[in-house]
């Protein structure tokens, strides 16, 4: 499971302007559609094709739980790409993305300063830079290091240093230990 990718996957989901399809039936006639034929869809489910067939003709009603899960996660994968990229598009060029989180943070600062990590809960509106690196990071299939580092960045600059009006000798942001992690657009 993937804490950062999957919360930025969420918040792009959010929106979405109709609901993705619910029912397994429903979810598989997508797919086909989407995929121009059931084979492509056996092969990306991994089941027979003509398990796909059963599924569209409504013969099969209810999938195992693996395969729902599998099923679901490609249907929204591929729910309104032009809603998704409008939404990513917005919050990389003037919405931001806010990033509600309690974790363990800390800092590393010059000598003196009391830089003890401590569990905090967070709600911070991050501006639209950090939300087009973020995007683009997970497009390229960053690792989810990688995506905590451009999220620690930007805790620092807007809730540590207040976009440069404190703080100024920060050097680097510990962000560890999460407990809870919600993008927002």
């Amino acid at each position: 499971m993937s804490l950062f990718g999957d919360g930025l996957d969420t918040a792009v989901q959010k929106a979405f302007t109709r609901p993705a399809p619910k029912s397994a039936p429903a979810q598989m006639r997508y797919l086909v559609k989407q995929l121009k034929g059931t084979k492509p869809v056996a092969q990306m489910l991994r089941i027979s094709q003509r398990t796909v067939e059963r599924y569209v003709k409504d013969q099969i009603k209810k999938p195992r739980p693996d395969l729902a899960a599998r099923l679901e996660r490609e249907v929204k994968a591929r729910w309104q790409p032009q809603v998704r990229a409008r939404a990513r598009r917005r919050a990389a060029t003037t919405g931001g993305i806010v990033v509600d989180t309690q974790a363990r943070l800390g800092y590393t600062a010059p000598i003196g300063s009391t830089d003890q990590d401590r569990v905090r809960h967070l709600t911070v509106a991050l501006p639209p830079r950090y939300a087009a690196r973020l995007f683009e990071a997970r497009e390229r299939g960053a690792t989810e290091q990688q995506l905590r580092e451009i999220t620690a960045e930007g805790l620092k600059e807007v809730y540590f240093q207040d976009n440069g009006r404190r703080a100024g000798q920060l050097e680097e942001v510990r962000f560890t230990d999460i407990e809870h992690l919600e993008f927002e657009l």
